[in-house]
């Protein structure tokens, strides 16, 4: 496979209904909306990757957000961990503009991919181990179609991390047993890419100072610089056309 076959996985993965308690409850959210998006159609569906098919660094988080990806149709878009994520990559150089409101606003990514183990949105945003490890083959085969680019990755939270492991193992890398554990600034190497972890941009640990807009910076400018990525200022760096 190669990064040709990116669009097609993301079609397919808009159209999967493998898991009935997901399935339910993102068409419920999208049907009955929140009164401040009443004007909205939502998207309702599993939403797919975002960003270069050869992206060279990856981000993993954790599922779309009811009244974000599940509303947009894009990875982190319309809720506030999206707003906190994209305005660091914008930050750090790695995104057009600090800003992610719906699908169509003219975002792009610079060399880096936006994805997550769960694809549709869970309630109270907490999938069980039984829909992750359904939804796993999805991140498998996006792993596999950007090996041939991908130099670093960027887990975003625990759960994400526990997800990634088994999928990076199922997707040919190699790793070690016993697996590495997640903490925030974690590093690892497997086969040549790098593997970094971060706290999750979640509104739990940004309004709490858990999670930082200087650490989350610090993180991806190091795995930035790790993908061989240029990284700077928002405005000034070279763009590789994403989304």
């Amino acid at each position: 496979m190669d990064a040709s076959g990116l669009p097609l996985l993301d079609r397919r993965i808009a159209d999967c209904r493998a898991c009935p308690r997901l399935v339910s409850w993102r068409e419920e959210v999208a049907r009955d909306k929140r009164a401040a998006f009443a004007d909205w159609t939502y998207w309702g569906r599993p939403v797919p990757g975002f960003g270069p098919a050869d992206a060279r660094l990856l981000i993993v988080g954790l599922a779309p957000a009811a009244h974000g990806g599940n509303r947009t149709g894009r990875m982190f878009t319309g809720d506030r961990s999206g707003d906190v994520l994209y305005e660091a990559l914008y930050d750090v150089g790695l995104a057009s503009q600090p800003t992610a409101v719906h699908a169509h606003d003219g975002l792009e990514l610079h060399g880096v991919r936006v994805t997550s183990p769960v694809h549709c949105a869970p309630p109270a945003n907490k999938p069980t181990p039984e829909e992750r490890d359904t939804c796993r083959p999805w991140l498998v085969q996006e792993l596999r179609l950007l090996r041939p680019t991908l130099r670093a990755v960027v887990v975003l939270g625990g759960f994400g991390w526990q997800a990634a492991l088994p999928a990076f193992a199922e997707a040919g890398w190699s790793v070690p047993r016993p697996r590495p554990a997640f903490s925030h600034g974690a590093r690892f190497q497997l086969d040549g890419l790098e593997l970094f972890g971060c706290f999750h941009v979640s509104q739990r640990n940004t309004f709490t100072g858990r999670l930082t807009p200087t650490m989350l910076r610090d993180v991806l400018r190091t795995a930035g610089q790790a993908a061989e990525l240029p990284t700077g200022g928002g405005q000034g760096a070279a763009s590789s056309s994403g989304g």
